[in-house]
């Protein structure tokens, strides 16, 4: 008897108080005992003891994988693996489980020992005896035969159906500044970015080598040297990238109530930086823009956590002075790096006042900075000139700073051309005379030569280090700051020691102009007394 339509499907109702009907009353009720199978993912009945569907609990013994037949206890492949492992037995010969055979009773490598192997012969390069020869060579002169990578370049120019017309050059290229090993593994590279579909102009092809990083890659500054030496294209531009990130970085560690204006200052300093190019007046180096940003920064972190200021225009200068007392040997770097954000957010109306106008810098009191002693010098000259253990690299800095005043700029940059051995001589840039050299430093010049003469090296640079061996650029400022940390003493004060020696002895205008500086400079080294050690030493008259 229908009673009603199911609420659900439109079947008929055949029982009172209900609104389903009895198939959607039974799929109720089937859905209640169903869940989710883990394995498998689908709506079924999981068994109590293993919560998965039938299917999925039935698996095999070894590797779980679902069974078809309720007979199986184990997959086909893990029961061909246990019959194999059944079939194998003890080999009475070799110890070793396998499949023995019936007509030797031994297994399979021992029924079948193979061929005689073949004779050890020597190599052709190094006469060493070996068995398998490449071309008449070891595996080790074949490593460092110098033809490897040429043979390469032409392997991969026969692969490519245009290839490059300079990549046997730059295999060569590759050969001489590195090892053989690593040249080949550039020449590999650099077929994969000329199959990669990409185009092959020499521009293109730097840009894709550039790996991301700090680092631009072996490849990318090898293939660099090689296609700018050849002008056949730009140099990559990795050090304007790393200066760019240490921007960003410090422009991102300001506060964020306070960092659009500081976003667009450093930009203003870049931009000053390119007028100054084009218009052949001295530009910003990195490090005096990423100096300026960090100070800004740290205003700004000082005025959010210790002033609670998050705006530019209620800086004062009771702020100013209490962020210069932070750190007093700074102040007038600080200062005067502050002078030039405010004088900038002044005329561009970000504040109405400056507050560092008020602020006044103490006067320079002269020349604070370490010096040596007479004695002190002796023992780092001694050391320089008879100590064998010393090296090239730090005996030809300190004698230079020591006895020439030389920079540690003037160091990284002089060149090998920049040193005439005929005339015992150096020629620096900046510098309007060359400077002579006195036996020792020139010891030492031919010493530091020599050491570069071993590495085989095509950098141009008198010091060369492991680093800048397969490069063309100078050594960093880091290994000159830390070549001397075995005498002790750093390059700026053997400078200072020479400069204060130099003034002493002669005018600062002659000094000026013997070492590239501006007199008003030399004139914070003038000392108001005399050495003790320097005055002649005489005895006093006595009265007969």
């Amino acid at each position: 008897m229908r009673l009603g339509d199911c609420v659900r499907c439109g079947g008929g109702i055949g029982r009172k108080n209900t609104d389903l009907c009895h198939r959607c009353r039974a799929k109720d009720q089937e859905d209640r005992h169903r869940a989710p199978c883990p394995t498998c993912g689908r709506f079924l009945r999981l068994l109590s003891d293993t919560g998965r569907c039938t299917r999925c609990s039935h698996a095999c013994i070894d590797c779980g994988q679902a069974l078809r037949f309720k007979t199986s206890i184990r997959c086909r492949a893990c029961r061909r693996r246990h019959a194999a492992a059944d079939a194998k037995a003890r080999c009475e010969r070799c110890g070793r489980d396998g499949f023995i055979r019936s007509d030797t009773g031994w297994c399979g490598p021992c029924s079948n020992p193979g061929g005689i192997p073949k004779p050890p012969r020597p190599c052709s390069e190094c006469g060493a005896l070996v068995r398998r020869l490449s071309n008449g060579l070891c595996g080790r002169c074949w490593q460092r035969h110098p033809n490897r990578a040429g043979n390469q370049a032409d392997h991969l120019a026969a692969c490519l159906a245009d290839p490059p017309w300079w990549l046997s050059e730059f295999a060569e290229h590759a050969a001489q500044t590195h090892c053989m090993g690593r040249a080949c593994v550039m020449i590999t590279d650099l077929g994969r970015l000329l199959r990669d579909g990409e185009p092959h102009h020499p521009q293109a092809l730097l840009e894709r080598a550039r790996r991301a990083g700090r680092s631009a890659g072996p490849l990318a500054r090898t293939l660099e040297d090689f296609l700018v030496e050849r002008q056949l294209a730009f140099g990559l531009d990795q050090s304007a990238r790393l200066a760019a990130g240490r921007r960003r970085r410090r422009v991102d560690g300001t506060p964020e109530t306070l960092r659009p204006t500081v976003e667009q200052f450093c930009d203003h300093l870049v931009r000053g930086r390119e007028r100054a190019r084009h218009a052949g007046t001295h530009p910003r180096a990195d490090s005096t823009i990423e100096g300026a940003i960090t100070i800004v920064r740290d205003l700004a972190v000082f005025l959010v956590q210790h002033r609670t200021k998050n705006d530019w225009a209620i800086v004062q200068p009771c702020d100013v002075e209490a962020f210069l007392n932070t750190r007093p040997a700074m102040r007038r770097r600080r200062l005067s790096a502050l002078r030039q954000f405010f004088g900038w957010a002044r005329r561009n109306k970000i504040i109405l006042v400056d507050p560092t106008q008020t602020i006044t810098i103490a006067p320079r009191r002269g020349f604070t900075g370490d010096t040596l002693t007479v004695a002190q010098q002796r023992q780092l000259f001694r050391r320089w000139t008879s100590d064998p253990g010393v090296h090239p690299h730090e005996a030809v800095a300190g004698l230079l700073a020591l006895l020439h005043a030389f920079t540690n700029k003037e160091l990284r940059e002089l060149l090998v051309t920049d040193v005439d051995l005929a005339a015992r001589a150096v020629h620096v840039d900046g510098r309007a005379y060359p400077v002579p050299l006195d036996p020792a430093t020139f010891a030492a010049v031919e010493s530091c030569l020599a050491h570069r003469e071993r590495l085989r090296t095509r950098n141009p640079h008198l010091i060369v280090t492991k680093v800048t061996k397969p490069r063309m650029t100078p050594a960093s400022s880091a290994y000159l700051t830390h070549v001397l940390d075995p005498c002790g003493q750093p390059i700026k004060t053997l400078r200072s020691t020479r400069l204060i020696d130099l003034l002493i002895s002669l005018d600062p205008k002659v000094v000026a102009v013997a070492l590239g500086m501006h007199a008003a400079g030399l004139l914070d080294y003038l000392a108001d007394r005399v050495d003790p050690d320097r005055l002649d030493q005489q005895p006093t008259p006595t009265n007969p």
